[in-house]
């Protein structure tokens, strides 16, 4: 698998981890942080990797990083900014509180590129993932005019782009879990 200098990988580390009471991205788990779980599943499939947050503390990760844009606007404003600041056509989104994500199933995500969709988002548990997906760069104005409406949910703004969905099978389905609270984080140990 050789890296794709025509995709940047962003990873959306700006949410405020209130169920969780602390940064997400910077949770241990398995001798590494949410952050570098994610840098390491993205790193082989892309040029750059650029880090949307708001918090210095991952400048330590030595990777270009962007504050919102929009300020407390949630995950929308992050996948607006981190489209701003890329200068590739795709760009593969992940956010910081998918640990278990994996090469291979984002591998799923670049083999559905294509010149017709915006968005290629997996499905997995029968939950649509906008947050682990590819999207053009032609999103940042579709994204920007809706956070000028004050529109912030990301399922209601991929509506108004061209929207191709993978499925993807039930082994693979442990990678794509989110781990927003302390409940969820004992499952995972």
């Amino acid at each position: 698998m050789k890296e794709n200098k025509n995709i940047t990988g962003i990873i959306l580390a700006g949410g405020k981890s209130t169920r969780m009471g602390t940064d997400k991205g910077f949770i241990s788990f398995k001798d590494k942080t949410f952050v570098e779980h994610i840098i390491t599943a993205i790193q082989p499939l892309v040029g750059e990797i650029i880090i949307i947050s708001n918090h210095e503390n991952y400048d330590q990760f030595e990777l270009k990083r962007y504050d919102d844009l929009i300020k407390n606007a949630g995950p929308l404003a992050g996948i607006y900014s981190g489209l701003h600041y890329s200068k590739t056509e795709n760009n593969l989104v992940v956010s910081c509180d998918v640990p278990l994500i994996n090469t291979e199933v984002l591998q799923k995500l670049i083999e559905q590129i294509n010149d017709t969709s915006e968005v290629i988002q997996l499905q997995s548990n029968g939950k649509n993932m906008p947050l682990i997906a590819i999207y053009k760069k032609k999103c940042e104005v579709v994204f920007l005019e809706e956070l000028k409406l004050d529109q912030r949910k990301v399922q209601q703004a991929i509506k108004k782009c061209k929207v191709h969905t993978v499925l993807i099978d039930s082994v693979l389905e442990k990678h794509t879990t989110n781990i927003n609270t302390k409940k969820d984080l004992e499952l995972l140990e």
